[in-house]
C-alpha cells in the first residue's frame, strides 16, 4: 500500500502497520490447550480505516487453523472500533480504546456484539488487545463461549518481519 497518505484518524495505529509472525499458545476449560503459529498483517488504504488479516496454523504440522479479517475504525477521540468476520460464521462488533505509549501502542476492545451463523459455535462475549513495544507485537483474546463466562483463551508473542 505504499504510495497512499494515511488518513489522520489512523495516526495513533502507525506501530500496528506491517506484518507480523510468531508463537500463539491456546488454552480453554472445555478443550485441551495447544500451541500455533499466527500471522497478523495491518494495511491502510488512504481511509479512517486499518485492515488487518490474521491466520495461525499448528507449529509442529503447518495445518491452517483459523483466519478473520476486519478493520479498525478509530473515531479520533482515543477510541476505536473493530469489525471482524470469521469463516467459522463469528461476526464481532468491538469497541475500546487505543492508547499510545513510548514504545509503541495498546489497543484494548470488548464486543459489543457478537453475532453467529446458524450452524457456528455459541460466542457470546470477546475481548481483544494488540499490545506493540518496538518490534514485538503481544496479543490476548479472551471469549464467553460454550456456557464458560469471559476467560483468557489466547496469547501470543510475534515479531515485525521486514
Amino acid at each position: 500500500m505504499s504510495g497512499l497518505v494515511l488518513h489522520p484518524l489512523n495516526a495513533p495505529l502507525i506501530p500496528l502497520l506491517g506484518e507480523w509472525q510468531g508463537p500463539g499458545e491456546g488454552a480453554y476449560p472445555t478443550i485441551e490447550s495447544f500451541s500455533y503459529g499466527e500471522t497478523l498483517v495491518f494495511g491502510h488504504a488512504g481511509k479512517p480505516f486499518v485492515a488487518m488479516n490474521q491466520r495461525t496454523k499448528e507449529r509442529k504440522s503447518g495445518v491452517p487453523l483459523h483466519a478473520e479479517a476486519g478493520y479498525f475504525r478509530p473515531q479520533g477521540d482515543g477510541s476505536t472500533e473493530l469489525v471482524l468476520s470469521q469463516p467459522s460464521g463469528i461476526v464481532e462488533i468491538l469497541t475500546g480504546s487505543i492508547t499510545e505509549t513510548e514504545a509503541g501502542v495498546e489497543v484494548d476492545v470488548s464486543s459489543v456484539g457478537v453475532h453467529t451463523a446458524p450452524s457456528a459455535k455459541l460466542v457470546r462475549e470477546t475481548r481483544r488487545r494488540y499490545v506493540v513495544e518496538g518490534d514485538t507485537l503481544t496479543f490476548d483474546f479472551w471469549m464467553a463461549a460454550m456456557g464458560e463466562p469471559l476467560t483468557h483463551h489466547l496469547t501470543s508473542r510475534l515479531t515485525r518481519q521486514g
